[in-house]
């Protein structure tokens, strides 16, 4: 250990840059001067602070085992009917918003149950695990519409439209995409004109989730076209309101339970006091909340994944083949180590991008590799829980081709697989 005086007034600046939190940092023998020789030393007399704790705390523990028992008991029970139909569970996502799941992150000012992220995404896995129609739904509302709400909205509209989001007595839509936007966001065909106190809308949006069972929508509008991206205005716009319709129903390969509608505006006039932020600041407004919302949908694919993953290990020590269960043979019980493997990396990068987002960290990059990951892991999960269930895969009444078919749609919306490549790489590369 190095001992000149010199060093010996130095701040521990360089040490806290290493741990990043100083209150952990534990001076056992007086102060240390600056530089030591050998790293390791410096451990004899420094408490490296306790940060890769991967247990989850008591409350997230109960959080997990409600969201668990409410998929078992309320989710589970009709699903199949649910999905064939493709009717919404109207009766469960009531419920959800009375167990404060509709609400997960808002403050308890809002009517909102002050979780946080992490809370948030384990609710979202158990629920996704039986029924990802509805889980998409406590995504949407969670995450893009509360979560904007609450970030970017002012007292009156955070008052007159969150409060009522964040118990489920509404439910919200976001709109974005359009015919002609869908990944580049940037090409806003609906307008926004600005008639003083107003706005008036006209345009389409494409492959609204919530679209006929939403009464809050966040509409993206193009309003100044001369500056771009810079001239969209983000837009409350309320069910009802004269000139806004709602399209037919889409009839999707997944998610079938889900309410996917195109929007019609058609001179849709719109209070100025609906206007979330600063004029132009619609763009930043749709980009910042999707962010959070990959980690949504990250979970919910984790969720897909994981449900796809126990019923295959369940089948797997029931159905026997060759004189054993087929557990006990090879080719299936490789499948089972992969998929198990590929879940728990999963599930650790969206953890850490949900305590990234809790932290106040930057999350665009552990977002976008949660889902651009977790998304992946479903599609594979999901296709080899069919095969290890053979034929019975392909049948409906075991679950998991409809599980493979909702994985699907994890790749695609809140931003497609290449959309988080680009977002990875250019982290990557401008860091």
């Amino acid at each position: 250990m190095c001992q000149n005086n010199k060093y010996k007034n130095l701040k521990w600046d360089i040490w806290n840059s290493i741990w990043r939190n100083d209150d952990y940092l534990q001076i056992k023998q007086g102060p240390i001067p600056f530089p030591v020789i050998d790293r390791r030393v410096s451990l004899r007399y420094y408490k490296k602070p306790d940060l890769m704790d991967f247990s989850l705390s008591e409350e997230h523990l109960m959080i997990r085992q409600a969201a668990r028992d409410f998929a078992q008991n309320e989710l589970l029970p009709g699903v199949i009917e649910r999905d064939e139909a493709q009717k919404f569970p109207s009766a469960q996502i009531k419920k959800l918003g009375e167990l404060g799941f509709m609400g997960m992150m808002v403050g308890p000012k809002y009517n909102g149950s002050g979780m946080d992220t992490l809370s948030y995404v384990i609710a979202m896995e158990e629920l996704s695990k039986i029924d990802a129609s509805a889980s998409v739904v406590v995504s949407v509302n969670n995450s893009l519409v509360c979560w904007g709400l609450e970030a970017f909205g002012n007292e009156e509209q955070k008052n007159k439209y969150l409060t009522q989001l964040a118990t489920g007595a509404v439910i919200g839509a976001f709109c974005l995409s359009e015919p002609e936007a869908g990944s580049d966001a940037t090409s806003q065909k609906t307008t926004a004109l600005d008639k003083g106190d107003h706005y008036v809308i006209n345009g389409t949006k494409n492959w609204i989730t919530n679209g006929n069972s939403a009464s809050v929508y966040l509409v993206m509008a193009q309003t100044h076209k001369e500056k771009g991206h810079k001239g969209i205005n983000a837009l409350i716009v309320e069910k009802g309101m004269a000139g806004f319709e709602i399209g037919p129903k889409e009839n999707k390969l997944g998610i079938r339970g889900s309410d996917t509608h195109s929007l019609i505006f058609n001179d849709v006039k719109v209070p100025k006091e609906n206007r979330i932020g600063e004029d132009g600041f619609g763009f930043k407004f749709a980009m910042k909340t999707l962010a959070g919302g990959r980690i949504g949908i990250a979970a919910q694919a984790l969720g897909i994944a994981a449900g796809a993953y126990e019923l295959a290990l369940k089948y797997s020590r029931e159905r026997k083949a060759f004189g054993t269960e087929i557990k006990n043979h090879q080719a299936i019980a490789f499948k089972l180590a992969d998929m198990h493997t590929q879940i728990e990396a999963a599930r650790h990068l969206v953890y850490k991008a949900a305590w990234e987002k809790d932290q106040g960290l930057n999350y665009d990059l552990s977002g976008a590799m949660a889902k651009l990951y977790a998304s992946q892991v479903a599609m594979d999960t999901t296709v080899e829980a069919v095969q290890i269930h053979g034929g019975n895969g392909y049948v409906k009444d075991y679950h998991v081709e409809r599980l493979m078919r909702d994985a699907k749609i994890t790749q695609i919306y809140e931003g497609t697989s290449e959309i988080q490549k680009i977002v990875i790489s250019r982290s990557i590369l401008n860091d």
